[in-house]
């Protein structure tokens, strides 16, 4: 699917959804916010599984790190938004053959998706990516992060918690990133974050700081692009 941003955030008509009885007021805001969302109606129409999806395709489409026979690996998958898109630039067929390859990490279980190789497991634990080196044959021309703890309600304990987790993303893309590959990872802003961005720095050619216009406005979130990777 090719993808171009068309003003998808311009003024629109907005649903109200009245709190019902038994029903949380956050639930309720949460409900609206999905009903009024664009990119949650767009991905429907696109079947995308999640809003998410067009995060990765704004991101794509500014910095160009997919193309056609990349090993991509995507931590934090579920529930399939960014595999799908993956999957859309990198597999190709030739000759009946077919090229590229998106391995697909999460807790969750993803539902199958053709072309897809999912792992269930935590990213963090040596196990689940001892599962995941038997998949990867040669090393990742990108290494996707979109994982994220469960919010706590704390913005400085999340910031911590994925940070933590972008390190552990991190030190697995020094031994299984091709030279000159591409690392994507998610962050919310804090105090940690341009102590992360140095460090990324010492081993990338570029590093952006970007957030796509999909992310909601009210979030912390935005992501970091490290391209040019220095064995």
């Amino acid at each position: 699917m090719s993808y171009k941003n068309k003003d998808i955030n311009k003024r629109r008509s907005t649903t109200a959804v009245k709190t019902a009885k038994g029903r949380r007021i956050s639930s309720t805001h949460w409900l609206q916010r999905q009903l009024n969302d664009p990119y949650v109606a767009l991905s429907k129409q696109e079947g995308y599984r999640s809003r998410a999806a067009y995060k990765l395709l704004e991101i794509d489409q500014k910095f160009q790190i997919l193309k056609p026979g990349y090993i991509v690996v995507d931590l934090g998958a579920a529930p399939g938004g960014w595999s799908q898109v993956t999957l859309d630039k990198v597999i190709s067929h030739k000759k009946e053959q077919t090229v590229g390859l998106v391995i697909a990490i999460d807790l969750i279980p993803l539902e199958p998706i053709e072309n897809l190789i999912t792992i269930e497991g935590d990213f963090t634990k040596q196990e689940t990516q001892n599962i995941l080196n038997t998949h990867l044959h040669q090393k990742a021309n990108v290494i996707l992060s979109d994982m994220a703890a469960p919010a706590s309600g704390y913005p400085d304990i999340d910031h911590i918690r994925i940070i933590n987790l972008c390190e552990t993303a991190l030190e697995f893309a020094h031994s299984h990133l091709i030279e000159g590959g591409y690392f994507v990872t998610k962050l919310f802003a804090g105090k940690e974050e341009q102590k992360f961005i140095k460090m990324l720095q010492k081993h990338f050619q570029s590093v952006k700081r970007f957030k796509p216009p999909a992310s909601r406005a009210e979030s912390s979130e935005f992501y970091i692009i490290a391209q040019g990777f220095r064995i």
